[in-house]
């Protein structure tokens, strides 16, 4: 697919290369502590902290899902917004006060204060097995991308090179500047790729021959006994993976969801650690969510007017005058890929193009930074150096660690990102559905001891590596491909992954409660 550019395009791309390299240049300050690497020195500003955590829980897994569930489903996708609030009031009272008051560099220290340091390891590592999962889902999206502007497919040695191709510039892009960087490379690549959503959105509505009111009437009656594509509130009592967005979902596991991504996932809370205080990065959060909206409409949009595109033929016969009607005989996963890279014309075409470059960049220094600085400053700052060595690490070692780290975090999400692909075809589940649901094995049990560890005075080390253990294992045990190997084809269930979530954190949250050890000092809780 990639002769399909003109001189113009590769114009573009020149210039968004330029760009990369003197923002890097001029953003990758060289870091003087491991405050400055992992935290910013507690200075960045409130708006660009919101727009650095929009970018890095949307980026590619919004990029391409969005126009997906939009073309698949409807406008349910949205709804998920009111779960976003409830779950960033709990993070702004329960959760921010309590990082920045025991000035923890990753949000796994809190248990240390509370139940010491295993706890901390055990979390920690927990966290970064599951954000390698997350993670890991979202580079394989950004490479079906990458995948369909090189090659034109996403066959699997395809997918693998351009996984490979994105992990190695990310790296380079990511690994000096450290936190710092990735949140101004953030915001510049949210700036790139929602402007180039609305040159897709504005065009495709140009190539539509039919006028709004006619585009609304057919998404609201689609035929063939299809559900209205407007609707927002969906209250069917729908526990398969079908109502995964559904309105009962949206406020019971959603919530939860909502609540470890905010408050125990380095991979965003990093980012709001970086402000001045508590109330600054609670207002950072409340500011992407209330920014991400519009954002997600964007794309969720491109995947209706595609709908209408491609699947709606007599409105596209009105007025081509025997032009060909669109057709699209791909996977639908591809459905965004295919629209730009077939019908946008040149100059579009790159900054559509550069915009999903942009996306897969944010989403993967994302969890290049996160992970590095739980494997840093968690296990080899607090186990490595402190319990086997013995001996506190320098601030120059500490760099040095986060650097190596990124490297090897690198390699895993590449490695991680290979098994997606065969994980997402196999079961063909939507790409949103999909990037969400791979949060759970890791979200179940840290939401169980962070729940404990907060509103009880109950809890011990062992319980708490048992509901972490357990909290991973239910998910597990509840995919469709795991429970052909243990329950008869009778026995089996579909159910969608935010009631899997709401199961687990419960039995979870249960286990850990069970554990007894008297609490530490006034100076822990």
């Amino acid at each position: 697919m990639i002769d399909q550019f003109s001189f113009l395009d590769w114009s573009f791309f020149a210039a968004y290369l330029l760009i990369l390299v003197v923002s890097g240049f001029w953003f990758n300050t060289k870091s003087q502590s491991s405050k400055d690497y992992f935290l910013a020195g507690n200075q960045m500003p409130i708006w660009l902290v919101g727009i650095s955590v929009l970018a890095t829980s949307q980026s590619a897994a919004t990029f391409l899902g969005g126009p997906d569930q939009g073309y698949r489903g409807d406008l349910s996708y949205l709804a998920t917004n009111l779960a976003g609030f409830i779950a960033a009031i709990f993070v702004a009272y329960f959760l921010m006060p309590k990082f920045y008051k025991q000035k923890v560099f990753t949000v796994y220290e809190l248990l240390e204060q509370r139940f010491g340091e295993r706890a901390k390891y055990q979390a920690g590592t927990v966290y970064l097995i599951g954000r390698l999962f997350a993670s890991g889902a979202r580079l394989y999206m950004a490479a079906i991308a990458v995948a369909m502007i090189l090659f034109g497919d996403i066959q699997a040695n395809h997918v693998l090179l351009s996984i490979a191709l994105i992990a190695s510039i990310g790296f380079a892009y990511t690994m000096y500047g450290g936190i710092k960087s990735v949140i101004y490379s953030d915001a510049i690549q949210a700036l790139v790729y929602i402007s180039a959503a609305l040159l897709v959105l504005g065009y495709l509505l140009t190539s539509i021959p039919a006028d709004l009111s006619q585009i609304v009437a057919t998404l609201q009656s689609p035929g063939n006994d299809q559900a209205s594509k407007l609707t927002l509130f969906n209250f069917d009592l729908d526990f398969t993976g079908a109502g995964v967005f559904s309105f009962w979902s949206v406020v019971t596991g959603f919530v939860l969801l909502n609540i470890a991504a905010f408050g125990l996932d380095q991979d965003v809370t990093q980012r709001m650690l970086t402000c001045k205080d508590a109330k600054s990065a609670s207002k950072a959060l409340l500011s992407s969510i209330i920014m991400g909206i519009p954002v997600v409409l964007i794309f969720v949009c491109i995947g209706l007017l595609l709908y209408v595109y491609y699947q709606h033929p007599e409105l596209m016969h009105n007025g081509l005058d025997g032009a060909p009607i669109p057709e699209f005989s791909g996977q639908t996963v591809t459905i965004f890929m295919y629209y730009v890279l077939t019908d946008l014309p040149n100059g579009i075409k790159a900054i559509v193009t550069i915009g999903i470059i942009a996306a897969a960049l944010s989403t993967l220094n994302s969890g290049l930074n996160s992970m590095s600085s739980v494997a840093v400053q968690d296990l080899y700052r607090g186990f490595y150096c402190g319990i086997i060595k013995k001996q506190e690490a320098t601030e120059q070692q500490l760099i040095i660690a986060g650097r190596i780290s990124m490297g090897l975090v690198a390699i895993l999400l590449s490695a991680m990102a290979g098994l997606c692909y065969y994980w997402q075809q196999y079961t063909d589940t939507p790409l949103l559905a999909f990037a969400l649901s791979v949060m759970v094995f890791s979200y179940s049990g840290l939401l169980g001891v962070y729940f404990t560890a907060l509103f009880t005075k109950r809890g011990s080390p062992t319980s708490i590596v048992c509901a972490l253990l357990v909290g991973f294992s239910i998910p597990v045990l509840m995919q469709p491909y795991i429970q052909t190997l243990y329950l008869a084809e009778s026995m089996q269930f579909d159910l969608n992954f935010s009631y899997q979530l709401l199961i687990a954190t419960t039995v979870a949250t249960l286990i850990c409660l069970m554990g007894n050890t008297k609490i530490q000092s006034e100076q822990t809780t």
